[in-house]
């Protein structure tokens, strides 16, 4: 063999093998739905955790705002280290932090490990959640292959959301509420060595450094405002311990932005809330969320507390809504091509409005079908159909370099959006309950937190009717 002909032969031998595409989009969505699923799993292991543990009232409200703050506060920071340093890097070192924070807070021995596990569990997911949507984009061509990856994305995101309550049900029945959290362990293990092996390196940096004062702004201004959230529904708008957070946390963003506006390698270049398609999806996706977000809360709060359903009997009550959000997502990449996603958008939220104003005639002798199965499919599945185009809407605006900091930017809208809805429509449920703990008066506030996020999403629909380009900037 002449020299050339076995430099061919070596070059071939040595160059890397495309993984394949299936097996890129399956790790990305894994990763999507540990951590999604990480924010709701534990609430039917609540009354166990503070039996075993001696947590108080406001302690196992941390258990979940802990993991919520710090998942929101950190997402554009971890999306930004994706494009400096590596995607495949951030999404194995989040999801490394992820997995041992869980293996560190199943084998918890008191209230503050665990509150401190939590928030380390949050830390890791903020770190992997941009990378997922970003490798996924990246390994899909724009077009309608992409449509239907972003779907199938969407679709495990919100059934990950979906699904804590069933899981959660189970592994507390069946084993304790450690494996709540220990069942991420072995689960992340896989997702973890299959990432190391198949998923291949990329980052658009162009050599620029990581803007330190301005992720510390923005991460600082963000859990500081999501603080301010969660505190609304213990201690109200008006008190102290609610508005100093919140206006603090306004402050510290207010901060960020004049600190970008004037850094030569931003954390997040403002021209990117120029572009239309990223402002207005993310608008639409905050708001869009704040409604959507309680509706697993108060179903389940519904089944459990005045239907008299038990934990598994609730997840599984909440099943053929979680089918429907799939149905929707997978629905909405095969008529974007022939409406546009705006449209889709649009159809989905009123879709939902319709489903959230259908469960605000909940009575407190409800039937199952009529009172939880039906009015939750339509709910659910307005939120796949609009979820996918929003989604699709706002990563295509990004330049490459900006690719996974627009994929922050997306979750920390709905996780944020999520966060307020949920405080707000407490409060709202909380007032009309007025301190009542009969079934009557629980669901007059359920019904009543339903018809405000109705109103809500009718609102979000006139905003993307409006504002959405008919169009991703690709088609």
């Amino acid at each position: 063999m002449t020299p050339m002909l076995r430099a061919a032969e070596d070059t071939r031998r040595s160059a890397p093998v495309a993984p394949p595409t299936w097996l890129v989009v399956a790790l990305a969505c894994a990763g999507q739905f540990l951590v999604v699923l990480d924010v709701s799993v534990v609430n039917v292991a609540l009354p166990s955790m503070r039996a075993d543990l001696g947590l108080s009232a406001p302690g196992l409200q941390w258990v979940v705002n802990a993991y919520s703050i710090a998942f929101a506060g950190f997402m554009l920071l971890g999306g930004r280290a994706g494009d400096l340093y590596g995607r495949k890097r951030m999404f194995l070192v989040g999801l490394a932090l992820f997995t041992l924070a869980s293996a560190g807070g199943g084998l918890a021995q008191e209230g503050p490990q665990l509150l401190v596990a939590r928030a380390v569990q949050g830390l890791g997911a903020a770190v992997l959640a941009p990378s997922t949507l970003t490798i996924l984009t990246s390994a899909v061509p724009a077009g309608a292959a992409r449509a239907r990856a972003i779907a199938t994305w969407t679709a495990v995101g919100a059934g990950g959301g979906a699904a804590g309550g069933l899981v959660g049900g189970l592994l507390v029945d069946g084993l304790s509420w450690r494996w709540v959290l220990l069942i991420n362990v072995p689960v992340g293990a896989v997702v973890l060595a299959g990432a190391a092996r198949w998923l291949v390196e990329s980052r658009a940096g162009n050599g620029r450094r990581l803007d330190l004062p301005g992720a510390l702004l923005v991460t600082a201004g963000l859990a500081t405002l999501a603080y301010g959230i969660v505190q609304t529904e213990a201690e109200g708008w008006a008190s102290a311990a609610t508005l100093v957070p919140l206006l603090t946390g306004l402050a510290l963003i207010g901060a960020f932005l004049a600190v970008e506006a004037r850094t030569k390698a931003p954390l997040m270049p403002l021209a990117l809330l120029r572009v239309r398609s990223v402002a207005s999806a993310n608008a639409a996706m905050l708001v869009s969320g704040s409604a959507m977000f309680c509706m697993w809360f108060f179903m389940t709060l519904y089944a459990q507390n005045v239907l008299g359903y038990s934990p598994l009997g609730a997840g599984l009550a909440l099943m053929p809504s979680s089918l429907a959000v799939v149905l929707g997502s997978k629905v909405a990449p095969r008529i974007m091509p022939l409406i546009g996603p705006r449209t889709v958008a649009v159809l989905g939220t009123l879709l939902a409005a319709a489903g959230f104003g259908w469960q605000s005639t909940m009575t407190a002798d409800g039937t199952y079908v009529t009172a939880i199965m039906l009015p939750g499919i339509v709910m659910m599945a307005g939120a796949g159909l609009a979820g996918t185009p929003l989604a699709a809407l706002a990563t295509s605006g990004a330049t490459p370099q900006d690719a996974g900091l627009v994929s922050g930017l997306i979750n920390t809208s709905r996780v944020m959006g999520g966060s307020l809805g949920l405080a707000v429509m407490s409060t709202i449920a909380a007032a009309r309950t007025a301190g009542d703990p009969s079934a009557g008066a629980l669901t007059a506030g359920y019904a009543l937190a339903f018809r405000t996020s109705a109103v809500l999403l009718l609102a979000g629909a006139a905003l993307m009717l409006v504002w959405l380009p008919p169009r991703t900037s690709r088609e």
